[in-house]
């Protein structure tokens, strides 16, 4: 360590040292003890250093690499073809790395489900789901079944439909939600509907409500796929999701279980084969937490056996 850096904090004469790194990331590698002085772990940012110290840095994996990590989980696989893989998400599972989930995502286990996923941009994921949101996704497994998914997402050809549980129930009882959504610019957090943001739209029909009127069960489809677009949108008439904190919901407790992940799963998706052309659907009955809800509050009226609900209680 030269004279003139004597008495500087460690973190400062790194930063200095090593400009490709920011001083942030060198004070989370000194504070996991990934830095020494003479042979000796330094693990405080603020340590001063004096002229003559023999510093070495132990380099540490950025935690992004380890964003394309397979990973081994136990996917609910509904139905796999040379073309494609359909999944049932579980409520709870990041399907992107990003900050602050760069592994144990959906991207990491459909890795090590097929590594040849790998090749394909997003590892073949055409669609997403948000973290505590159910259901069922669709992921190419060639590039020219993804370029197809893509396709038919953009000519709205992907038919999605989900089962929302709300606070309150929507007036009237079906329509469509037409209003653009774009960042929130209180909440970076949120997304909002704003004049100016993308187009949005949401056809949604109420099929049950609680006997006090204070919950319903909606079935809404989607024309667009805007980031949180149920949410915002039926937060926008001002029936939130239950248990959908970001967006004026709250959680509740039913018989003893209590919902606080925002009460959304995507139940039925269709597309057409990307080897075939024939169109496939598929459906997803409730997991636990949402038909315990249902059951509970007498809002699965119409239920199948197979844990679908009927047909007719679709929008259109």
């Amino acid at each position: 360590m030269d004279e003139a850096d004597s008495g500087a904090r460690i973190d400062r004469v790194l930063a200095q040292a090593i400009p490709s790194l920011s001083r942030s990331r060198l004070q989370v590698w000194i504070a996991d003890g990934l830095v020494s002085i003479d042979e000796r772990v330094i693990k405080t940012a603020s340590h001063r250093v004096q002229a003559g110290d023999q510093i070495a840095v132990f380099a540490a994996e950025a935690p992004e690499a380890m964003a394309f990590a397979p990973e081994a989980m136990a996917l609910n696989v509904v139905h796999e073809d040379t073309d494609v893989f359909v999944i049932n998400k579980p409520a709870g599972l990041v399907v992107h790395p990003a900050a602050g989930n760069w592994s144990g995502t959906l991207l990491n286990g459909l890795l090590h489900l097929d590594a040849q996923l790998a090749r394909i941009p997003r590892a073949g994921i055409v669609h997403r789901l948000d973290k505590d949101t159910s259901g069922l996704m669709v992921v190419a497994r060639s590039l020219q079944a993804q370029a197809s998914l893509v396709e038919q997402i953009k000519q709205r050809a992907v038919n999605r439909r989900y089962i929302a549980f709300t606070h309150r129930a929507p007036t009237p009882g079906a329509g469509t939600i037409d209003q653009p959504i774009g960042r929130d610019p209180r909440n970076r957090l949120r997304m909002a509907v704003l004049a100016g943001g993308k187009p949005a739209v949401t056809h949604y029909r109420l099929v049950a409500r609680e006997a006090e009127g204070t919950t319903a069960r909606i079935h809404c489809s989607l024309e667009t796929g805007r980031t949180h677009q149920i949410r915002v949108h039926l937060a926008a008439v001002a029936c939130p999701l239950v248990g959908d904190a970001l967006y004026g919901g709250r959680p509740i407790t039913v018989e003893g279980e209590r919902i606080e992940r925002q009460a959304l799963h995507a139940a039925r998706l269709a597309f057409d084969s990307p080897g075939t052309g024939a169109r496939l659907s598929f459906a997803a009955p409730l997991p636990d937490d949402l038909a315990h809800l249902a059951r509970s509050l007498r809002l699965d009226r119409d239920l199948k056996t197979q844990g679908d609900f009927a047909d007719d209680s679709w929008p259109t």
